[in-house]
């Protein structure tokens, strides 16, 4: 986690520079854009990581090392893809939680599949998708990327 915060700042340090060089303005509008977009997803991150904080403390290790832990075997991954299609929210809630599991004693082929499972067929992206590619589509695209993950 260290090694992310420290290539955002890096990166965000960039940009800030880029901007300030260019003397138009952007400097300004760029942190008046970031301050907006944190108060639309500001409730989303606190109740993602409050999701985060229940799971680790609730977790059920035993439960976790017997249905996706390194001897799970196929019904492992399959117990793994269930869980990624599963998972609501983005990258903040579902890595942490992700990452939970996998210290309790998933496998890292499930932790893996998991992974893959929740960016290929969310089932939370399928209203948003539908409307806007088709139904045909979103049957394509879930009906490949149910082979994906595993």
């Amino acid at each position: 986690m260290k090694n992310a915060t420290i290539i955002l700042w890096i990166l965000a340090g960039i940009l800030v520079v880029y901007a300030w060089l260019r003397n138009d303005g952007t400097v300004k509008e760029g942190f008046l854009i970031g301050w907006k977009t944190l108060k639309r997803n500001i409730a989303l991150l606190l109740l993602g990581f409050t999701l985060v904080g229940f799971v680790d403390v609730l977790s059920p290790t035993q439960l976790i090392q017997d249905i996706i832990g390194p001897g799970s075997g196929f019904q492992g991954l399959v117990f793994a893809e269930v869980i990624g299609m599963l998972l609501p929210g983005g990258p903040y809630a579902v890595f942490p939680i992700i990452a939970i599991l996998y210290n309790e004693g998933a496998g890292l082929a499930p932790a893996i599949t998991i992974i893959a499972s929740w960016s290929t067929q969310a089932l939370i992206s399928i209203p948003f998708e539908i409307p806007f590619m088709g139904w045909r589509f979103s049957a394509i695209r879930w009906g490949l990327g149910l082979m994906v993950p595993i």
